[in-house]
C-alpha cells in the first residue's frame, strides 16, 4: 500500500514566512508515542544529495530486523530554496514528498537524515515531513543543529542528552566504539527512548544506520571515512 501524504502548505515561501509557519506546525508534532520497535517490520530511511543547483532526493525501504532493501525509489528538482541553518525542510521537504509518492510500499517508521526536534524551534525535517506523512518518524543527523551537551563515553551504545534551554531534545550516541557520534531525536510519533533504540538496532558495521546509509549513498552523497566498514 502507498504513502498516504498530506497537503499540509505550499513550499515556495520566503524565509520569515517559512520561520512562522515552523512556530506553528512545531505545535502539532507528537513526541510522546512510543514505537512499537518489536512490531515494526519495515524501516524507511530519507537522505537528500544537492548538487550543480539540483536536489535529489532517496527513499529506500529495508526490512526489519533483517535491513535488506526492499524497494528504492529517487527524485529530483532544481534547489530553489537557499542554505539557511534551521530550513532545510523547506530546500528539501518537496523533492522527498516527490520521491515518496513513488514509493509502493508504506514503511511503520521512517529514519531521516536529520534533524526531529533537535532544531531550535523544534521542527526539524524528520519532524516536518513526518506531519505531511502521519507516520512515526526519527531524525538521525550527523551534526548538532541546536543543544549542548558534554562527550558519551567511547562505547557503542553510550549516549548522552542533548540539553537545550532546559529541555531534552535529543541524544548523543555511539553508534560505533571510537568513532564520533550522532544526533538522534524524535521526529514524530515517536518517544526519544524507542527513537535512540531504533538507530542503535539499525545500525551495523558502519556510523550511519542502514536506513539512512542506503538513502545517502543511493541519493549519490559520497560516503564519508567514518561509514568505512570495520576491517
Amino acid at each position: 500500500m502507498p504513502l498516504t501524504i498530506h497537503d499540509l502548505h505550499p513550499w515556495d515561501l520566503s524565509p520569515a514566512d517559512a520561520i512562522r509557519l515552523q512556530s506553528e506546525l512545531a505545535a502539532q508534532v507528537v513526541t510522546d508515542q512510543p514505537l512499537p520497535l518489536d512490531a515494526i517490520r519495515l524501516v524507511g530511511g530519507v537522505d537528500v544529495s544537492v548538487k550543480d543547483g539540483t536536489s535529489r532526493a532517496a527513499v529506500v525501504i529495508l526490512r526489519y530486523p533483517q535491513l535488506d532493501v526492499i524497494e528504492a525509489a529517487t527524485a529530483e528538482r532544481p534547489t530553489a530554496f537557499p542554505y539557511i541553518p534551521g530550513l532545510l525542510s523547506f530546500r528539501e521537504g518537496a523533492v522527498i514528498l516527490d520521491a515518496m509518492r513513488r514509493l509502493s510500499t508504506a514503511p511503520d517508521v521512517f529514519i531521516f537524515d536529520g534533524q526531529g526536534i533537535a532544531h531550535p524551534r523544534r521542527i526539524g525535517i524528520a519532524s516536518h515531513i513526518g506531519l505531511f506523512l502521519d507516520v512515526p518518524t526519527v531524525g538521525c543527523a550527523k551534526k548538532r543543529l541546536s543543544g549542548a551537551h558534554t562527550v558519551p563515553p567511547a562505547g557503542k551504545g553510550s549516549w548522552l542528552p542533548l540539553v537545550d534551554r532546559g529541555d531534552t531534545i535529543g541524544v548523543v550516541l555511539r553508534t560505533r566504539t571510537n568513532v564520533k557520534p550522532v544526533y538522534v531525536s524524535v521526529g514524530h510519533r515517536a518517544t526519544l527512548d524507542t527513537a535512540r533504540e531504533l538507530v542503535l538496532r539499525c545500525t551495523t558495521r558502519y556510523r550511519l544506520p542502514e536506513p539512512t546509509r542506503t538513502a545517502h549513498n543511493t541519493a549519490g552523497t559520497p560516503p564519508d571515512a567514518s561509514q568505512l566498514p570495520l576491517l
